[in-house]
This record gives structure tokens, C-alpha cells and sequence, in this order.
């Protein structure tokens, strides 16, 4: 379980990801609210955040870091802009969370062969243990 240092943390770091390039847009912000309802962040911490980042806290567990590099994975293509940039950014996101570089490089090219580039969490995790055990 995180604590809500982490989950703002976490937040935090997606919405930094979202405006790397540009502003949020309205699908972006939209999947970033969802996430903050699932994190249990409020609306007004979550705007608050947009403006008023804080600092990154490094995750303890591998499996929420897994899960958080796959909300970063969605969010990079939830609008279908997903360019070298953003894959090199994604790939600068995974390694500052201490997941495995081949991991990363085996899902950022299976990213290709599926619809929307969305991975299934199945097959995330499935790349993610492989490479850990």
C-alpha cells in the first residue's frame, strides 16, 4: 500500500509527463483525474498539483512501479501523439523508477503491435517478471 506522499508523488510525476511537450489536453486531463480518483487525491489537490508539482518519491515497491510506468504507457498514447520524444521520455521515466532497461525496450517495441499501442497489464507484467526473477 502507498502512502499519500507517494500517490502525490506519482501524480505529480504523470502530469509532468502530460506537459513535457505541450499543455494538458482535455483527454489527458480527463485520465489523469481518473487516476487521481483512484489514487483517492482530490479534485482540488489534483489542480493544485498541476501548478505546484511536488517532489518525486522514489516507489519501494516493484510492482507499483510496474503499475505506475503502465498508467505512463497509457497516457502517452491516449491521444495518439505519441512521438520519438515520447517514447524517449517514457524510457527516461522507467529507468529514474528502477525498472530494468531491457523490460522497458521489450514493451516500448511490443507497444507497436497492438491496438491503440495500449499493452494489456497481463502482458506488462508478464515482461516485468520475466526480467526480475
Amino acid at each position: 500500500m502507498i502512502n499519500r506522499v507517494e500517490k502525490l508523488s506519482l501524480l505529480s510525476e504523470m502530469i509532468a509527463f502530460a506537459k513535457y511537450d505541450k499543455d494538458i489536453n482535455n483527454v489527458e486531463y480527463n485520465f489523469l483525474l481518473g487516476v487521481a480518483k483512484q489514487l483517492e487525491i482530490s479534485r482540488s489537490d489534483f489542480d493544485y498539483l498541476i501548478e505546484h508539482p511536488v517532489t518525486y518519491t522514489h516507489l519501494k515497491s516493484h510492482s507499483e512501479r510496474i503499475v505506475q510506468f503502465h498508467r505512463l504507457v497509457l497516457l502517452m498514447n491516449i491521444d495518439s501523439e505519441s512521438g520519438s520524444s515520447g517514447v524517449i521520455k517514457l524510457y527516461n521515466f522507467g529507468l529514474r523508477m528502477g525498472l530494468s532497461h531491457e523490460s522497458i525496450t521489450k514493451v516500448l517495441y511490443l507497444m507497436e503491435s497492438f491496438p491503440n499501442k495500449i499493452v494489456p497489464p497481463d502482458v506488462l507484467i508478464d515482461i516485468f517478471k520475466t526480467q526480475y526473477n
